[in-house]
């Protein structure tokens, strides 16, 4: 499924017109805004999941390790 953007359709289907430009370039700005938002928000919860995941298996290592030295 396609994301299509209505006023961008309309402005490159019909003559050129500076007023429908200036909309349909304000309109893909806005998109492009939102996916770097996005994208920033990913790349700080990669790196969460990263540290937690690499946290939690030092601490089973510790624990399995400590385990082992128990008489």
């Amino acid at each position: 499924m396609s994301v299509m953007l209505g006023k961008l359709y309309e402005a490159l289907r019909s003559a050129p017109d500076e007023v429908k430009a200036r909309e349909a370039a304000e309109e893909v700005a806005g998109y492009d805004s939102r996916l770097a938002a996005i994208d920033a928000r990913l790349a700080v919860l990669t790196w969460m999941v990263g540290t937690n995941v690499a946290l939690t298996l030092g601490l089973l290592w510790l624990a399995i390790s400590i385990m082992g030295r128990l008489p």
